[in-house]
C-alpha cells in the first residue's frame, strides 16, 4: 500500500509539472508568406517569410522561448530574422525580446515604445532597454520586405492604446494581438488608455480589412464570422451597461447585475470588461 501511495504521489507531480510547462514552440503555415507561430511562453506570434529575409510578429514571453521560436523557424527558413513587430506592449509579447540578437529592428507603435521605456525602469525588466522599440509607426505604414507587401495599421486605442495590426494584402491575413480573444471577454487595458468603444470601432475597422484569417494572440485563427460575434456581444453589454448607468445603477450593483464579483478599489487590480464599460460610460469628459 505504500509503495503504490509512493506511485500515486509521484504520477501526480509528473502531471502538475507537465502541465507547468509550455507546449513545444511550433511554425504552421497559413498562407503564402504567413505563419503562425504557437506553443512556449507568451502569446502566439507570427511569421512572415521573404526572399531574403523574415520579420517575427511578437516576442513571446520569455528569453527561452524566444529562442526555441528563432530555432523553430530556421528549419522552416534559412532567412535570418532582422525585424521584429510589436502589436502592443504586454509582457507576453514583449519580454522574449531578450532573446533576439540586439541588432535586430524592434517596430512598435510610439505610445507601445513609452510603456515598454516604462517596464525598463523596473529592475526585473531591465533587459528591455536594449530593445526598445527604434522604428516607430503611428499611423498606417507599408513596409518594402523583398517583394511582400507588408501593411502595419493603427486603428485608435482599444486594447491599448499602442496597437498595431500587421495586414498582408495578398495573403489576406491580418495580425492583430489581443484585439481579438475567443471564449472569454476582451481585455481592456485602461492603465494604458485601452477603451471598449475604441475595440468595438477597431474590429469593424479590421472586417473592413476582408481578410480571410485573423490571427490573435492567444486563440486559434479565426474568420469574419467570428469578429461580427464579437462586436455583437460588446456592444450588447455596453448597451445593457448604459441602461443600468442611466438608471442611475453603482458600479457595484451594475457588477451584480452581470453576476461579476470581486471587490472595487484594489490597487494594482485591472478593472474586467463590464467594469471598465461603466468608468467609460460614466468618468467625466
Amino acid at each position: 500500500m505504500q509503495a503504490l501511495r509512493g506511485i500515486v504521489i509521484a504520477a501526480l507531480a509528473i502531471c502538475a509539472f507537465a502541465q507547468q510547462q509550455p507546449a513545444p514552440v511550433e511554425v504552421v503555415p497559413i498562407r503564402g508568406n504567413a505563419y503562425l507561430i504557437r506553443g512556449g511562453s507568451g502569446a502566439n506570434a507570427g511569421l512572415i517569410v521573404a526572399a531574403r529575409e523574415a520579420i517575427v510578429i511578437d516576442a513571446k514571453m520569455t528569453e527561452d522561448s524566444a529562442r526555441a521560436m528563432l530555432e523553430a523557424i530556421r528549419k522552416v527558413t534559412p532567412n535570418p530574422v532582422r525585424r521584429v513587430i510589436l502589436t502592443h506592449s504586454d509582457g507576453d509579447h514583449i519580454n522574449g525580446l531578450a532573446g533576439f540578437p540586439k541588432e535586430v529592428t524592434v517596430i512598435a507603435h510610439p505610445n507601445a515604445r513609452r510603456d515598454i521605456e516604462q517596464a525598463a525602469k523596473d529592475p526585473k525588466f531591465g533587459f528591455l532597454a536594449s530593445w526598445i522599440p527604434r522604428e516607430l509607426v503611428s499611423g498606417d505604414r507599408r513596409l518594402d520586405v523583398e517583394g511582400v507587401q507588408v501593411e502595419l495599421r493603427h486603428f485608435g486605442p482599444a486594447h491599448t492604446d499602442g496597437d498595431l495590426v500587421v495586414w498582408l494584402p495578398a495573403e489576406r491575413v491580418a495580425y492583430v494581438g489581443d484585439l481579438l480573444f475567443i471564449g472569454r471577454d476582451p481585455l481592456i487595458h485602461r492603465h494604458k488608455n485601452g477603451t471598449s468603444f475604441g475595440l468595438v470601432s477597431t474590429l469593424k475597422k479590421l472586417l473592413e480589412l476582408d481578410a480571410d484569417t485573423y490571427v490573435s494572440g492567444h486563440a486559434e485563427p479565426v474568420g469574419k464570422a467570428e469578429i461580427r460575434k464579437l462586436i455583437a456581444s460588446l456592444e450588447t453589454t455596453q448597451e445593457r451597461v448604459r441602461v443600468l448607468v442611466a438608471q442611475g445603477r453603482s458600479l457595484d450593483e451594475v457588477k451584480a447585475a452581470f453576476g461579476v464579483t470581486g471587490t472595487t478599489g484594489m490597487p494594482g487590480r485591472r478593472p474586467g470588461l463590464v467594469e471598465a464599460i461603466y468608468l467609460e460610460l460614466t468618468e467625466k469628459k
